[in-house]
């Protein structure tokens, strides 16, 4: 009999109830206790969704990220936070954003906040994780409280339960060592903890472990192998039987090395890699479960059911009892339940499935599977008419937008002049100062934005009303931004709902969902948009609002625009055709957006590729066919213009020293990036690569309140002059202040500007 179990289950509720209660505690508006009763409560529901299945995940719910959790787990707390006094989640909240609440913060030995821990994508998706911190003195030593904690509740519900938790290997291969020692040195220190973590475990009866790996699907140097194989022989003496779990891609180099390490099962992911199954099958031991994950844990679209098991079945003949089946990895990364969609396009709806679905549907294999597929008949039709319904649909094939990237050349990506030549005509025609200083795009989405947003969506107010408030909001951003000082201003997208979906609505091929929320970091949730078919802009998008804008200033006036790439990445895409043909039709799309920009009297266009590294392959291997394409969209949607209109990129939180080439070659003019939570480590690129464009690199840490200072700025940006000439530099924040307050973003911008004109001074 084939078992079903998962990896793992969405953590912010079915209405973003754990995003509202996070903020509401953060901003003392309700109590510890009120926030944790309401992680019980989603734990205990999200329990009761997967109680079809034979083991459910335990430990995969946290607060605000599963590495941070695990970095408590292990006892390794930044210095700056050891010895605070109060509640372990405070501390915890304080690793994460730099401060956890006014009160609590009253507590502390500082009460202004510390700086957060560095945040970076979690391998090629767009959750966000807190990265480690380690140096040569790191001592381990073990908190399994929360997962302790998380056991019993889940013990009152008579849950089948596996815990989750991040393997060592992977562990110290996600985290930075702070002073430039090896931190695999450490992994002697760290194993006897995990062994210590899997005793406890034991001791509470738990039979199984779910132990994650992902770095398994990576290239890993001889070190990094021989150093699973030291810590899983350490391990094999616990008594518990560990599930060693990869997913997001193949394993082959290290096929071998995960198929002989001494542990009880191994989940390999079939969606990125169903070719390699047959492999694992004939290396992995008689005595070891084979976990395959079937249903694509990233992407919303149906699993097609029949297709999946013509080649499973022959799997189930030969494992037998040695057979489970999940999705490919956490379901964390998809939204919660279709069955809130109901005004949904019913068509592109029966296409679909997010969480609850897509266990529905891994219990249908299951029973398929152990009871032959006639027990699941209706099942399967239902699956196989939605299947041939998207495949013929008319809505998602056009073929003029065929035919308009068959007929791209390789003259629509480059521009008229090089970079020295249009930088002298941008500086005559901007003249702007040294150290100019802009924003990355975003002001403060404010509750009245918010509500007349709302508003306008239900219709209860007319498009002139909307169109007034929205540009009184404007109007509020373009004054405020001349009386901080800036240099180059943006109009700060109020009627932005997102910066990928705001667009995307304007794009034919793409459909929404209500409440199809996905957790990017902490409290911040996203709503990818989903594209089903051929991409075509019907009208201008950002004109009439940018425009409006620079009519109330004589300062210059950003165009701000989301990527090809970016929208690629942080959407839903079809499955049916290659990434590069989806990516090609929105760079069309978007350059029209450029060149109606330009022509309403728009001289500087910030197109923002903040996904371009996220959407990077996990082998390098594959690094050049996907750069070369990603770098042909963004220059297809840039370079169309004259050479005196300056063209900004932002990316924010990605390790990209090493694909600095591939983002010099997109040749935008201005770059911006984020480097404060960093403290300028992503300027290291720039000992060995002479960048040729202007770069801003960020110094103000948007996701933290915290409030930096002018001399704070002034020393990183000092730091930044050493590798960049101080005529290449802008000075900007890491990212777009829509998720902060005025009343942060003011004295932050204020400090801004004033750094700025010291460092003129110093010059």
């Amino acid at each position: 009999m084939a078992r079903t179990h998962n990896l793992g289950y969405p953590r912010i509720g079915v209405r973003r109830e754990l995003k509202f209660a996070l903020e509401s505690y953060w901003k003392g508006q309700s109590s510890l206790d009120a926030l944790k009763e309401l992680g019980a409560e989603l734990r205990q529901r999200h329990w009761r969704d997967q109680a079809g299945l034979d083991l459910l995940p335990v430990g995969d719910f946290s607060f605000y990220d599963q590495v941070l959790d695990m970095s408590f787990t292990l006892g390794n707390l930044p210095e700056r936070v050891r010895g605070l006094q109060g509640e372990t989640l405070d501390n915890y909240f304080r690793v994460a954003r730099g401060r956890s609440t006014q009160a609590a913060e009253a507590h502390t030995r500082c009460g202004c906040g510390i700086a957060a821990g560095e945040m970076t994508k979690w391998f090629d998706t767009n959750y966000h994780y807190i990265v480690p911190e380690f140096s040569s003195d790191t001592a381990f030593k073990l908190d399994a409280s929360r997962l302790l904690d998380q056991l019993a509740e889940a013990k009152t519900q008579s849950v089948k339960l596996k815990p989750v938790i991040i393997g060592p290997v992977t562990y110290l291969a996600l985290g930075k060592a702070k002073d430039g020692s090896n931190k695999l040195a450490l992994l002697e220190r760290l194993l006897p903890v995990y062994g210590e973590l899997l005793e406890t475990l034991a001791g509470q009866g738990v039979e199984w472990v779910q132990i994650d790996e992902p770095i398994l699907v990576t290239e890993l140097a001889t070190d990094w192998q021989h150093a699973f194989n030291t810590a899983y022989h350490d391990l094999k003496a616990s008594r518990i039987k560990l599930l060693l779990t990869t997913y997001f891609g193949t394993l082959q180099d290290n096929l071998q090395l995960a198929c002989n390490l001494p542990i009880a099962g191994l989940h390999v992911d079939a969606v990125r890699g169903r070719e390699e199954i047959i492999n694992v099958v004939d290396w992995l031991p008689a005595h070891k479960v084979l976990s395959i994950g079937l249903i694509d844990g990233r992407n919303v679209w149906k699993t097609d059911l029949n297709a999946t098991l013509d080649w499973l079945e022959p799997l189930a003949t030969k494992l037998g009892e040695r057979l489970w089946i999940a999705p490919s990895c956490s379901l964390l990364h998809v939204p919660m339940d279709l069955d809130s969609e109901a005004k949904l396009d019913a068509d592109i709806r029966s296409w679909l499935a997010f969480a609850t679905q897509k266990l529905a549907e891994l219990s249908v294999l299951g029973k398929a599977i152990n009871e032959g597929r006639d027990s699941v008949a209706e099942e399967l039709a239902a699956n196989k008419a939605a299947m041939e319904s998207r495949q013929r649909s008319g809505r998602v094939h056009d073929p003029m937008v065929k035919e308009a990237v068959k007929n791209i050349t390789s003259e629509l990506g480059n521009r008229r002049s090089s970079y020295a030549e249009r930088a002298a005509k941008q500086r005559a025609h901007l003249n702007l100062p040294l150290y100019p200083t802009t924003t990355i795009g975003s002001f403060p989405q404010t509750h009245d934005i918010r509500k007349t947003r709302l508003a306008f969506k239900r219709q209860e107010i007319s498009a002139d009303e909307y169109t007034a408030r929205m540009k009184a909001e404007i109007e509020r951003a373009v004054r405020e931004q001349e009386r901080l000082g800036l240099d180059v201003l943006v109009h700060g997208e109020a009627e932005r709902n997102d910066m990928v979906e705001y667009f995307g609505e304007q794009l034919e091929g793409y459909v929404f969902s209500r409440f199809g929320w996905v957790q990017s970091y902490g409290s911040r949730c996203v709503k990818p948009p989903i594209l089903f078919g051929d991409i075509r802009r019907p009208r201008a998008m950002t004109v009439e609002w940018t425009g409006y804008a620079q009519s109330l200033t004589d300062k210059p006036m950003k165009g701000m625009l989301t990527g090809p790439v970016t929208m690629l990445n942080w959407s839903f895409v079809r499955d049916d055709q290659p990434r590069r043909e989806s990516c090609l039709q929105l760079a069309l799309a978007m350059r029209q957006e450029v060149l109606d920009l330009e022509a309403a009297g728009v001289n500087l266009v910030q197109i923002d590729e903040a996904a371009l590294r996220e959407g990077l392959p996990l082998r390098k291997a594959q690094w050049r066919d996907y750069l070369n394409w990603a770098v042909e969209s963004f220059r297809i949607t840039a370079n169309g213009v004259a050479d005196e209109t300056q063209i900004h990129t932002h990316m924010c939180y990605s390790e990209f020293n090493d694909i600095i080439e591939a983002i010099a070659a997109m040749d935008a003019d201005v770059i911006t990036i984020e480097t404060s939570r960093s403290d300028m480590e992503l300027l290291d690129a720039f000992d060995h690569f002479r960048y040729p464009n202007e770069i801003g690199p960020g110094v103000y840490d948007i996701h933290s309140p915290n409030i930096p200072s002018e001399q704070h700025m002034v020393e990183l940006m000092r730091k930044a002059a050493e590798r960049i000439p101080a005529e290449r530099l802008w000075v900007n924040p890491d990212c777009g202040l829509k998720t902060r307050q005025w009343n942060e973003v003011i004295p932050a911008l204020t400090n801004m500007v004033v750094a700025a004109r010291r460092l003129r001074a110093m010059q």
